[in-house]
């Protein structure tokens, strides 16, 4: 599994477990909605201040994201 599948697997799954859309976690974020699925999909890579805005509208540690995704990768 490739880092960005495994960090869009984790982003999904903390967003669906909050119950927050795509749309909406894009509007808190300040991203386009597109973008966020395309991430949640392991089709884009985020940038560190992605991940920060990501973490930020979630209302979680960026560095949480990053364990989680590492986690995910056993690394």
């Amino acid at each position: 599994m490739e880092i960005e599948e495994a960090f869009g697997k984790v982003l999904r799954k903390i967003r669906v477990e909050k119950s927050i859309s795509q749309e909406e976690l894009a509007h808190l974020c300040g991203l386009d909605r597109t973008y966020i699925s395309l991430m949640e999909r392991g089709k884009r890579k985020p940038t560190i201040n992605t991940i920060f805005a990501l973490a930020k509208g979630l209302n979680e540690s960026p560095g949480d994201l990053v364990i989680e995704t590492e986690n995910l990768l056993h690394l």
